[in-house]
């Protein structure tokens, strides 16, 4: 975490509408970079991973979906892993070392690092997967680019990943032949870039009155931590809906006030199926400790795999909007906890990734194909390349050792 969460003045926030998105991202990342970055280095890796809008769409006055899925990899990932490999390419661009970027995914989080390191110069990239727990899309994304870039597939779940990404960090032997560093939101500079498209969903606002909540689909709490902090940089939220699948370790934790981690389980929002959420620690650290603060800003509730498609098909139905899971996952939720009573309320919802990367789930919501964007739909022709491995660490270590 950073030492402190530095803050705007009100006049900044009230001044949004007059600044461009690229804008934005550079204020907020001057703040927490000026000691470290030039100004106009940190342009620069703006301009260069930056360079795709997130859209606020309405559906109604009050309720309205913030699209995070413009990128390269058509998942909010995109954001963090592309302004993280530019902030790696400034710091190694005259140093003669090479950096493994360490990796677990439960699928979107893959995809877009891949996309966003390759055949970057110095560093190599090594993806760790749950065997058959993402989608096919989602594997097609992580595996077929090759080159630079290097995926392991895991027997086991997402979080026996993590744990393995976790053991490599702290091996002292393995550090001593290989430089290591994480592209998970365990990385404080992929996290950081999240904050953007909170500032640039209130910008985009008709009404800024209004009480402004937000419902962010909740897994590993990268999301919503990055929200909690922009909120604390001025960004004037009043509540955060944590929308979890049946990997409800948190939802448990603000009802209990005790966090009791757990294996994960494979539900239809796949990239939300953590048992063992990393961020939970930066949430309680942002808070000092004091849970009834948490429990005040942030409300919570689970939903189920029926309820994701019933979402999804009552959505398209009423707005002509299609959701993907993790996005219906946030709609429900808020909807259920809101009790559809938005009278001077403003409801955002984050839509993390779009909605064709879950075509099968989307098919069997509304009964349809619907069509797969070109850049989504090259890689399904490509072929697969990755390593099986069990979840075991001394295999890992030996394979990275040789890469």
């Amino acid at each position: 975490m950073p030492e402190k969460i530095p803050g705007f003045s009100n006049n900044f926030v009230g001044e949004l509408s007059s600044l461009s998105f690229q804008e934005i991202c550079f204020e907020i990342s001057n703040k927490f970079l000026s000691e470290d970055i030039l100004a106009n280095d940190i342009n620069e890796i703006i301009e260069q991973s930056i360079n795709f809008d997130a859209p606020l769409i309405s559906l109604e006055n009050n309720t309205h979906i913030l699209e995070l899925f413009h990128g390269p990899t058509f998942a909010f990932k995109d954001f963090g892993a592309r302004f993280m490999a530019e902030v790696f390419k400034h710091f190694l661009q005259d140093s003669k070392k090479e950096v493994i970027v360490l990796v677990a995914t439960s699928g979107d989080t893959g995809s877009a690092v891949a996309n966003a390191f390759y055949r970057k110069e110095g560093l190599k990239v090594v993806l760790l997967y749950p065997e058959k727990k993402i989608s096919n899309l989602q594997e097609k994304q992580l595996t077929t680019l090759g080159e630079n870039i290097y995926a392991l597939e895991i027997n086991g779940t997402f979080d026996d990943c993590q744990s393995l990404v976790k053991q490599a960090f702290n091996d002292n032997s393995l550090k001593k032949f290989k430089n290591l560093t994480s592209a998970n939101s365990i990385n404080i500079a992929r996290l950081l870039p999240q904050t953007f498209y909170y500032f640039r969903a209130f910008q985009q606002l008709q009404n800024k009155n209004d009480e402004l909540i937000f419902s962010v689909p909740s897994g590993n709490l990268g999301n919503l931590t990055a929200g909690l902090i922009a909120m604390q940089m001025g960004l004037p939220v009043s509540i955060f809906i944590s929308a979890t699948n049946l990997n409800s370790v948190f939802t448990e934790f603000l009802s209990t006030g005790k966090f009791t981690p757990r294996k994960s389980v494979p539900t239809l929002s796949n990239a939300m199926d953590v048992g063992n959420p990393n961020n939970f620690y930066r949430i309680v650290h942002l808070f000092n400790q004091k849970i009834e603060i948490i429990k005040n800003i942030i409300r919570s509730k689970t939903i189920t795999d029926n309820e994701t498609i019933e979402t999804i098909r009552n959505v398209y139905q009423k707005y002509d909007y299609l959701l993907d899971p993790h996005g219906a996952v946030g709609f429900k939720a808020a909807i259920d906890l809101l009790l559809n009573d938005l009278s001077k309320k403003q409801l955002i919802i984050l839509e993390t990734a779009h909605p064709a990367k879950f075509s099968e789930t989307i098919k069997e919501s509304i009964e349809k194909e619907i069509d797969i964007p070109p850049g989504l739909k090259s890689c399904l022709q490509l072929e697969k390349k990755s390593v099986k491995m069990k979840s075991v660490y001394n295999e890992l270590k030996e394979y990275l050792l040789a890469v």
